[in-house]
This record gives structure tokens, sequence and C-alpha cells, in this order.
């Protein structure tokens, strides 16, 4: 099918805290709206099926709770499939939104999903009802290729959204297409959960996800198109995943991903937004990763003098590294209960320091969860000080293997190479109850080649 995403640079509210009008706020909303209209009219001239926009593009962020009140539609969340906006916009107040967005969708012929602010009144007697006498929430619509509301997500992993509310229970969001069946919806942070975004994908058997994000990377294991291509391959579904465009927050990164391509944009340098149009095969039956050639196990320790392990910090976590010497060689570190082993050899060697890391333990800055992970990472200069800061450029070409033994069945692998580019692993997979990532000639630089487990049970 062929699928569009567009990575948008919204305009924002110079005074974002500040208390507005309905009439502004929607004044504000509908220059957005515009480019949407203008994108979603080039995608379907493209033959785009479905067009995903990015979280926050049409209202902005750095909202207070009271003053995102006049950005917010009301939408039924549980009349999805009922509903046509476009054609009946007299059913309900405050929907003037979602009804551009739904007559974009009609009179384009095509399914669009979208990220907008909603509210929903609730009672006093309801003892999870804000003061205010309302839930705000941080909402995706899905429309039909002839208007018609298909799904809402509600975001269930708030990333210190102070104007929204999280929902009483996760939301468990799908709609199916006529070309390409079941898609299931969750935004930015989520994908770091089990909730909804797993429990979703697997109790559903969901193949297809799309995905509005608002991400701010970070190098070198959270970078938007090399998470988003790594949940790709480890759940093997295709994202259509659209991101934010503001490079001075840090924010790019959008693409089409299937398990084994990806049509990606990160752009830091320049400004405006991205339309990215691929068609890609529709994922059916679960294919299997290619296990037939296993980790070789590592030597016997004594042949040579290991090199010394030290600690640095990396993504805001106490890493122990331990350095990439020589053109070959076979290295070992570990933490806790997880140790990690590399194989390399390098093709030619450069003044380059390169280091495997490990971490094992709870991540606390920026949310808190349970991470496992074995990172071969090129450090930012040639002590070993700056191993684990943010890399984008590398000359490097190694051959490597790189395992573990993973506690967790939840393991994304993350290979990301010079100038924010993305590669497959040759070979990958589950043996011997270690999780393996191999890749002989990477296609540029190494920045980094990563096994990312979460264990979301001790989170």
């Amino acid at each position: 099918y062929v699928a569009a995403v567009y990575e948008h640079e919204s305009i924002l509210s110079p005074t974002p805290a500040a208390p507005v009008e309905r009439r502004s706020a929607l004044e504000l909303m509908g220059r957005n709206l515009d480019i949407y209209e203008q994108q979603v009219l080039a995608a379907a001239r493209q033959g785009a099926q479905i067009i995903v926009f990015p979280e926050d593009g049409i209202h902005g962020f750095n909202f207070t709770r009271s003053s995102i009140y006049p950005y917010l539609d009301f939408v039924p969340h549980s009349q999805s499939g009922k509903w046509n906006p476009c054609r009946e916009p007299y059913l309900y107040n405050d929907t003037e939104v979602v009804q551009r967005l739904s007559c974009m969708a009609l009179k384009n012929k095509i399914f669009l999903v979208a990220n907008l602010g909603t509210k929903q009144p609730c009672a006093r007697s309801d003892p999870r009802c804000p003061p205010d006498g309302r839930y705000q929430f941080n909402t995706n619509l899905a429309l039909a290729a002839d208007g018609a509301l298909l799904a809402t997500y509600r975001k269930h992993n708030l990333y210190f959204e102070d104007a929204f509310d999280t929902p009483a229970e996760p939301d468990y969001a799908f709609f199916d297409t006529p070309f390409a069946g079941k898609f299931g919806m969750f935004t930015c942070f989520d994908i770091l959960f089990f909730e909804p975004a797993v429990s979703l994908i697997t109790q559903y058997n969901l193949k297809q996800i799309v995905y509005p994000t608002a991400w701010m990377n970070q190098l070198p294991l959270l970078s938007a198109v090399e998470f988003q291509q790594a949940f790709s391959t480890a759940f093997n579904v295709n994202i259509l995943a659209a991101n934010i465009h503001h490079p001075t927050l840090g924010m790019t990164g959008s693409g089409i991903y299937t398990p084994v391509k990806s049509f990606i944009y990160h752009n830091m340098e320049s400004y405006g937004g991205k339309l990215i149009v691929a068609e890609i095969p529709v994922i059916t039956a679960d294919y299997k990763t290619n296990l037939e050639k296993s980790p070789g196990r590592v030597s016997e320790k004594g042949k040579e003098q290991s090199p010394p392990s030290f600690y640095a910090e990396m993504m805001y976590d106490n890493f122990t590294f331990v350095p990439l010497w020589g053109e070959k060689g076979e290295l070992q570190v570990c933490a806790n209960s997880l140790c990690c082993y590399l194989n390399y050899r390098r093709a030619v060697l450069t003044d380059e320091l390169y280091a495997l890391g490990v971490f094992d333990g709870l991540h606390t800055v920026h949310g808190t969860y349970y991470v496992q992970a074995c990172a071969l990472v090129k450090c930012g200069g040639l002590s070993f000080s700056t191993c684990g800061q943010e890399v984008t450029d590398a000359t490097a070409l190694i051959d490597f293997q790189l395992w573990g033994n993973m506690s967790t069945p939840y393991i994304f692998p993350l290979l990301l190479t010079s100038g924010i580019t993305l590669d497959f692993a040759d070979h990958m997979g589950w043996k011997n109850n270690h999780y393996f990532l191999s890749k002989n000639r990477t296609s540029a630089g190494l920045l980094t080649a990563a096994l990312y487990g979460r264990w979301y049970e001790k989170d």
C-alpha cells in the first residue's frame, strides 16, 4: 500500500501560557491546518491511501492546563464509526478542528491520522474528575476516506504534559482499512512502555502502526529514527511515524518503516516540513529472523590482556565500558546480571575511540523505566570520559557480533550510522539464551550498535 507521513514545522503560539479566546486559538490552529490541507492534497496526488501527522502539530506545546483549554475540541470517545464530522458538523459543539480534518479526508478520499487536544466533561461524582470539571486528553484521531471518525486514542504515557490528563485505563485503539487491514495507534513516549503499545500489538496481532510523535532526539540510544526502526524490527510491524520539525528543540526524525527497509527523514539543518510517501508491503504472517549464524563463543581469556573497564555517563545512566583497542578483538563487560560480549574487526584503524558499554538498572531521568543495554558506541573524543556523548559523525567501518544474556524478551536492536542514517543487521535473534546482533561492513561509519532491552516488569 502507499503511505504518507508529514514532518510538520508547526506554527507555535509565542505565549502558550497566556489565556486566549477560542477565536484566536482557532485562528492559530487554522494556520497549521492550512498546511495540513496542502500536504493531504500532495499525498493523495502521489497515490497515498493513508497519511499521518505529528503529535502537537495543530496546537503546539508548553501550555498550562487552563491556557490550552481554548485549543481543545470535543470528541465523543465512544462514538467511533458512527459520526462523520464533515457531513454532520451540527452534532456537537467545539468540533471545528475535527470537522476540518474530516473534510480533508473526505475531499481527498484518504485515511487520515492526526493529533489534537480534546476535552471531556466529567461528573462531580467521578472520584477522578479534576477540580475544573473536565478531562483534557492528548488525542489521536483516525478518519476514514469518507471522513467518518474511525477511532480515537488518548495518550497514556504523558511526557511532562501538565495540560493533559491520563485516561483511567489505557486505550487499545485500532481501526480497519480495506488496503492493509488493521492499524494500531499510540503516541510518542508510549513507545517505551508495555501499556498500551506492546499489549495492543500482541493482543490484537497488529502488523501496521500509526505513530504521531513530538520526539526530542537523544543520542546515542534514543534518536527518533533509530528507535522507530528498532521498534518496527523488534515487533515485525510496519510503522508510519510522523514527528514534529523543530531543530532548535532537537526535534526531527520521521519515517515509514518495515522490518527490512525504511524511508526516513532526519534533518537538523533546515526548516520547513517534509512529506514522505512510500509504497510498502502489507505484513501478514510473521516472518522469522534469520538465525542460522550463531555467535561465536568468547575465547578463553588469558591469551591477551583485557583492556581496563571504566565508568561514564550515557543517557543519564552510569554505564560500565571497555574500550576497543586495536583492529580486532573479543570483549566482555558485565553489570548486575547482564554480560555483554563483542567480537569485532575494523577495516582500517582510524583515530576514533569506540567502547562497549553495559547498563542493567532503573533509568530515572525524564521518566522511570528499567533498561538492560549492551551498546557499542563511538565516543565523543579520545578520552574515556567522552564515551556516552552525543556523536553524529563517524568514519570507522566495523564488522561485529554483539550479544548479551538479556533477562527480558523485549530487545530493540539499534544500528545507527554516520549522519544519523540507518542500517540493518545481517543477523539477529536468540541463541542459547543470548540475544545477538551481527553486521559485516556497515554502509557508513558506525555510531551505535546496541541491544536496548526493556524489562517492563521491573519498572
